[in-house]
């Protein structure tokens, strides 16, 4: 099932699209932590809270991210400027067709969820 609901929250096309805008993140200087996650595992997370409406700490476990994890990617990526590059990128490759309006709903509920959360 999760490989099932990943594919369909985040489809080749998107997850390509989505990628290369993904701002890096740097190992921890002192060292130590965990092993970074899966980005798009990450961003299917992030993705799944957006557009079902659950609260970060509702996150299912099925996912294998921590609900602390997609919120915090989450604030770094809507603090990068996420979100518009990702509508922006849609609206270049996609065109009108129905994964640009999976786009602009996840960018719409993010936006709002920006404005939530901060």
């Amino acid at each position: 099932m999760r490989a099932e609901l990943s594919c369909r929250l985040v489809p080749d096309t998107l997850w390509e699209l989505t990628a290369p805008l993904l701002p890096g993140f740097s190992r921890r200087p002192q060292g130590g932590g965990t092993s970074p996650l899966s980005e798009r595992a990450v961003f299917t997370a992030v993705v799944y809270v957006l557009t079902s409406g659950c609260s970060w700490r509702l996150l299912p476990d099925t996912f294998g991210v921590s609900p602390a994890t997609a919120h915090r990617r989450f604030t770094v990526w809507s603090n990068s400027g996420l979100w518009h590059a990702l509508d922006r990128a849609a609206a270049e490759t996609l065109g009108l067709g129905s994964e640009a309006g999976w786009v602009a709903a996840i960018v719409h509920t993010a936006n709002l969820r920006c404005c939530a959360d901060g």
